[in-house]
Parts: C-alpha cells; structure tokens; sequence
C-alpha cells in the first residue's frame, strides 16, 4: 500500500530524521517544502522566480504559490507510490489546498505523524545542532519565537487530523531506532 505522510512538530524534534528513515524503510521520497522552494529558486523555474521576488523583498512566499508549489511537487512521477511531506501543511488554509491537491490527484493521505517533546528538550537540541552546524540563525531567542510560532499556528493543525482519525501521535524523545519502529509499528496497524 501506497503511504502518503505527512510529517509534523515542532523544530528540533526529529522530523527529518524520521522522515529520512521511512523514506528509505517504504521506498519513497521525503518532499520537503525548503528542498522545493531551493530546487525550484536554484534552478529559476517560473514558480522558483515568483518566489524570488517575494523574498528579495523579505517577504513571506505567500500561501497560493507555496501551495502551487507543493502541487507542481506531488505531480512528479517519483511520487507515485507515495511519499512524505515535511514542512506543509502550516496552516488551516493550506490544509484546506492540500485536501483539494490530494482529491484532485486522487492520491489520498494515508497518515499524520506528529512527534512531539518538552519545549527544554527542543531548545538543547537546537542549541547543539547551531553548535555543530555554525548556524547564526540558531540563538536562543530566534529558537524560541520559532517554537512560539509553531504552538500558535501549525500545532491547532494536529486537532483537524485527530478528528478525522489520521494522526499518529509519537514521543520524539529516545533512541532514532526505536522511535522510527514505533512509527512503523503504527502505520503498519492502520494497513
């Protein structure tokens, strides 16, 4: 069975490294929104250069052209026998753009992923990977509004899905391995 997932939380939390896990366990690309915007930025498709323009401005890409982006993305062939969004939906409207996307393609979504840990374990984590990372962006403060913004605008998005049945609900905190298993584990009950 084709799984089509999307994965959420909070930064910090292990999204990309779960994500990157069940890619390789089911055989399907991770798509990742900042991957998508780079791509298409990198290699000036029309998309890419709409999306310049906003950002030349510091400007946020607004939410029609992330979801054209997101759209032109799960079109590709590669992305037949499923795949695993990391990094959209961030909002109620684009849930809303993802469920029209998703009938349209007549590719429904299989599962939510939603990891989660203690806002002190998130920070640690960010502050060590700025560390290892030299990531400038990665203070203590830009941390926390990213946390803030997360819990205020994205997270409300978990309910929608609990309330159709479609979230998975996992502890981001533990061994890589095991948490990935869980999830597995998870998915494959609902198969």
């Amino acid at each position: 069975m084709a799984q089509r997932l999307l994965i959420m939380g909070p930064q910090g939390v292990g999204k990309g490294t779960q994500a990157a896990l069940l890619a390789k366990h089911y055989g399907i690309p991770t798509i990742s929104t900042g991957d998508i915007f780079r791509y298409n930025l990198k290699n000036g498709t029309p998309l890419g250069k709409q999306a310049q323009a906003y950002i030349d401005k510091g400007e946020l890409v607004p939410d029609e052209l992330t979801n054209s982006i997101v759209q032109d993305r799960l079109g590709m062939d590669d992305v037949q026998e499923g795949w695993i969004l990391d990094g959209y939906p961030r909002s109620a409207s684009q849930v809303e753009a993802l469920d029209a996307m998703l009938k349209e393609l007549k590719t429904p979504l299989t599962a939510v992923v939603a990891l989660d840990a203690d806002r002190a374990v998130l920070m640690e984590r960010m502050k060590k990977r700025a560390q290892i990372e030299g990531r400038a962006d990665d203070t203590p403060e830009a941390i926390a509004k990213r946390l803030d913004i997360y819990a205020k605008e994205t997270e409300p998005l978990l309910d929608i899905y609990a309330q159709r049945g479609m979230l998975i609900s996992i502890d981001g905190v533990g061994e890589v391995e095991t948490i990935s298993q869980h999830i597995i584990d998870q998915l494959d009950k609902r198969s």
